[in-house]
C-alpha cells in the first residue's frame, strides 16, 4: 500500500501531543506473570545503572519481602522516609507522596503499582499516586503482575479461582512509555518458591497448593506474553501510521458494546476491552434507556451506572442512548452504530426462557436482522462462579412490578360497577353492549392503575359476564361453547388495551423525565444569560444546582495571590473545613474531580469539580448531596457536569466583561494564571 503523508491537522495534533508528553514524566513498568519472577530485582538493577550514568535516582518505596539479594541492591541509593499511618491500632507504612513531590528527583522508584493505600491517604490506589508524580514531570519505575490488569481480572479468576481485588486500569498500562517483560521459566520459578526466595516457607507451601500450581503459572505466563505482544504490535502500527509508511487495514475497527442492568455486563465489558486491544480499535459502551427503563429498581439503575463507570475505567467511551419506545432498543443501537461507523457490535447471550420470545420480540434477533453489514458478536453472558453471579439471569423485559392492594381493589370495584350498569341498562339480551362496557372499564382502569390491575379486571370481567349474563344464570357453567370464544376475545382485547395503555404511560413518563432535564438546563442557561457580574453568576449557578439536585453548593475562586476562597453566604452553601479545603486545592492544581464518589480523596463529604473553559481554569465547585442518597449516580453526574460547564462558561464571560470595564476606567484587575503542577 502506498505511503501517506499526514495532513496538516494530523501533524499539528501530533505536535501538541508530543509537547504534552514532553512535560509529563515517563512511566516504565516492569511487568511479570506472577510474584517472584524478578521484577523488583530487575527494576533496581536498571535504577542503579541509571544512577551510575549520572541520573538523580530516589527510592520512594520498595518491598523486599525479606529477600537478601533484593535488599542489597538498595545499598547506596537515596531512600525516602515512609509515611506512618495508624488504622485500627495497626501501624502501616506508605510512600510519602508529598515528600516525593518536594524532592522532585529525576527518577523515582515505586514498587507494586496495584497496591491499595491505607485509609486516610490522598489517593485510594498507588497507581493514582504515580499519576500525580507523572503530572509533576517525575519519571517513575514501577512493577506489576498480569493479574492486576483490570480487563484480565475475570480471566485470571476463571483460571486460578482466586479473585484479585487490587487492579490497575488498562489505560495506565496502555499509556506507559516503556513496558519491560520480566519472564522466568516455570520450573525455575517453582524452584525459587521452594527455596524461600518468593515467600517465607510456611506461606510458600500454601502458595504452591493454590495460586502457584504449575497449570496456573503456565496460563498466566502465556497471558503475560500475549498481552505484551499485543502492546508491541500496537506500537508498531502507530509508528507506521505516524510516519505514513503504510496502513495495516483499509479502515480501523470500532466496537460497540450493548450493556444492561445484568451483572454479566461487567464480564462483557472486559471481553470487549480485550478484543479492542487485540484489534487496536476504539470501543464504545452504550445503554439504551427506553420508557420501560423507568420501572427499573434503584439497584438495577445503580448497577447500570457502575457498568458505565467501569467502561470508562477500561478506556472506552460510555454513554446512554434514548429510545423512542419500549421496543426500540435494537433500532436505536443500529442507528447509533451507523452514525459512528461501528464495525462490530458485542452483545451478551440471552439467558431468559425460550418461550418468552413467542410473546416478546428478542433483542438479539432484531439486532442481527437489522445489522446489515455490521458484524454482531454474541459473547458469554456468565461470570466466574467465584463472583457469585454465574446463575443470575438477565432482567426481564417486562418487569414484574408489584401492585398495591389499592389497585386490586380498584379492579374489583370497576368490575362490580360495570356489572351493575350492564344489568341495569342492557341485560342478557344485549351481550355486545355489555362486553363493550366491560372493555371500557378495563381501559379506564389501565390508564390509572397499570397493567396488573387491568389484567385482574379482565379475568374478573369474564367471570362476572359468565355468571350474570350467560345462561345458565348465576352459574359458571357454559352451555353454548361459542361463548368461550367470546371469553378469549375479551381477555385478548383487554390484554392488548392494557399493554398499549401502559406503553403510552411509559412514553409520557420518559418524555416528562427528559423534559425536566432539558427544562432545568434551559432555565439555568437563561438565568445565566442575564447575569452580568461574577456574583450574579455564582448566585444563579449555585441556586439552580441546589434546586435541581437537592444539594448544597459552593464555588471557590482564587484571589490575586492564588489563594482559594468560597464566594457567597447563602443558605444552600456550605463552609468547608481545612481538610475539605485541601481537596479543593488539589482539584484547583490538577484540574481533575475529587472527593465523594471519585477515586481521589473519596472520604471527603462533597464532590469537587473544576470549572474550566477551554484551557483556562476559573474555579472549583463543590457539591454536597443531602438526604439518603449521598453519592451521585452516573446519570446524575452527567447532568451535574452539564450544569458545571454552563456555570464555568458564564463565569468566564462575566469576569472578562468586568476586566474590560475596569480597563476602560484605567483600573487593571490581577490576572490569575492557571495553576501548574506542584514542585
Amino acid at each position: 500500500m502506498p505511503s501517506r503523508r499526514p495532513t496538516p491537522e494530523e501533524f499539528l495534533e501530533r505536535v501538541h501531543a508530543e509537547q504534552s508528553r514532553a512535560q509529563r514524566g515517563k512511566l516504565t513498568i516492569f511487568f511479570g506473570s506472577a510474584p517472584g519472577v524478578g521484577k523488583t530485582y530487575a527494576m533496581l538493577e536498571a535504577a542503579r545503572l541509571d544512577r551510575e550514568q549520572g541520573r538523580d535516582v530516589v527510592v520512594g518505596i520498595v518491598e523486599t519481602h525479606g529477600r537478601y539479594d533484593t535488599g542489597a541492591l538498595l545499598l547506596g541509593l537515596e531512600i525516602l522516609a515512609r509515611r506512618k499511618v495508624e488504622h485500627r491500632t495497626i501501624k502501616l507504612e506508605e510512600m510519602d507522596l508529598d515528600a516525593a513531590l518536594a524532592r522532585r528527583p529525576g527518577l523515582l522508584i515505586v514498587d507494586e503499582l496495584a497496591h491499595t493505600n491505607a485509609i486516610g491517604s490522598r489517593h485510594a490506589k498507588r497507581w493514582q499516586d504515580v499519576e500525580e508524580l507523572l503530572d509533576a514531570g517525575i519519571d517513575v519505575y514501577t512493577t506489576m503482575n498480569v493479574q492486576h490488569i483490570e480487563s484480565l481480572n475475570d480471566v485470571v479468576a476463571q483460571i486460578t479461582h482466586v479473585i484479585v481485588r487490587e487492579v490497575v486500569p488498562d489505560a495506565v498500562f496502555a499509556n506507559a512509555d516503556d513496558v519491560r517483560l520480566i519472564d522466568l521459566p516455570i520450573d525455575e520459578l517453582l524452584e525459587r518458591l521452594k527455596e524461600g526466595k518468593v515467600y517465607v516457607p510456611d506461606e510458600a507451601r500454601l502458595a504452591e497448593k493454590g495460586f502457584f500450581r504449575e497449570g496456573n503459572l503456565i496460563a498466566l505466563r502465556e497471558i503475560a506474553l500475549r498481552f505484551t505482544a499485543q502492546r508491541v504490535d500496537a506500537q508498531m502500527r502507530r509508528y507506521r501510521e505516524a510516519h505514513g509508511i503504510e496502513r495495516t487495514w483499509p479502515a480501523g475497527d470500532r466496537l460497540l458494546v450493548c450493556i444492561s442492568p445484568s451483572p454479566a455486563s461487567a464480564h462483557l465489558l472486559r471481553s470487549a476491552r480485550r478484543l479492542a486491544t487485540s484489534l487496536d480499535a476504539e470501543w464504545i459502551a452504550a445503554y439504551v434507556e427506553t420508557p420501560s427503563s423507568l420501572r427499573l429498581s434503584q439497584k438495577d439503575r445503580d448497577r447500570v451506572g457502575r457498568h458505565l463507570q467501569l467502561a470508562q475505567g477500561l478506556g472506552g467511551e460510555a454513554l446512554t442512548l434514548s429510545g423512542n419506545n419500549g421496543n426500540s432498543g435494537p433500532a436505536e443501537i443500529i442507528r447509533f452504530a451507523r452514525s459512528r461507523n461501528v464495525t462490530r457490535i458485542l452483545v451478551g447471550k440471552p439467558t431468559h426462557a425460550r418461550w418468552r420470545d413467542v410473546f416478546v420480540r428478542s433483542f438479539l434477533d432484531e439486532l442481527v436482522r437489522s445489522s446489515g453489514d455490521i458484524d454482531v458478536h454474541v459473547l458469554s453472558g456468565t461470570l466466574p462462579r467465584s463472583e457469585g453471579h454465574a446463575h443470575e439471569p438477565l432482567p426481564p423485559v417486562v418487569e414484574k412490578a408489584t401492585q398495591s392492594a389499592s389497585g386490586l381493589l380498584a379492579a374489583a370495584a370497576d368490575v362490580a360497577i360495570c356489572t351493575f350498569l350492564g344489568n341495569m341498562f342492557f341485560g342478557p339480551q344485549q351481550l355486545a353492549d355489555v362486553v363493550m362496557l366491560y372493555l371500557l372499564g378495563i381501559v379506564v382502569l389501565s390508564m390509572r392503575w397499570g397493567l396488573v390491575p387491568s389484567l385482574t379486571a379482565a379475568i374478573l370481567s369474564i367471570l362476572a359476564f359468565d355468571y350474570y349474563f350467560i345462561p345458565p344464570y348465576l352459574s359458571f357453567a357454559v352451555i353454548d361453547l361459542h361463548h368461550i370464544i367470546t371469553f378469549f376475545v375479551m381477555f385478548f382485547v383487554a390484554t392488548v388495551i392494557g399493554g398499549l395503555t401502559r406503553r403510552v404511560r411509559d412514553q409520557a413518563d420518559a418524555a416528562h423525565e427528559r423534559e425536566i432535564r432539558t427544562a432545568s438546563l434551559y432555565s439555568l442557561s437563561r438565568a445565566l444569560a442575564v447575569a452580568k457580574t461574577t456574583d450574579d453568576v455564582l448566585f444563579v449557578g449555585t441556586k439552580h444546582v441546589h434546586d435541581v439536585f437537592g444539594a448544597k453548593c459552593t464555588v471557590f475562586v482564587a484571589d490575586g495571590d492564588g489563594r482559594l476562597f468560597g464566594i457567597g453566604n447563602e443558605p444552600w452553601m456550605f463552609l468547608p473545613d481545612d481538610k475539605e479545603m485541601g481537596v479543593v486545592e488539589w482539584v484547583w492544581r490538577h484540574g481533575k474531580s475529587a472527593g465523594q464518589g471519585t477515586g481521589t480523596l473519596p472520604s471527603a463529604s462533597a464532590l469537587y469539580l473544576p470549572l474550566e473553559v477551554s484551557t483556562n481554569r476559573v474555579g472549583v465547585i463543590g457539591v454536597m448531596p443531602t438526604g439518603k442518597r449521598r453519592v451521585f449516580g452516573f446519570d446524575g453526574r452527567q447532568h451535574l457536569e452539564a450544569f458545571v460547564d454552563q456555570i464555568a462558561t458564564a463565569l468566564e464571560r462575566a469576569r472578562l466583561a468586568e476586566q474590560v470595564q475596569q480597563t476602560e476606567r484605567g483600573i487593571f484587575l490581577p490576572v490569575v494564571e492557571e495553576p501548574s503542577a506542584p514542585k
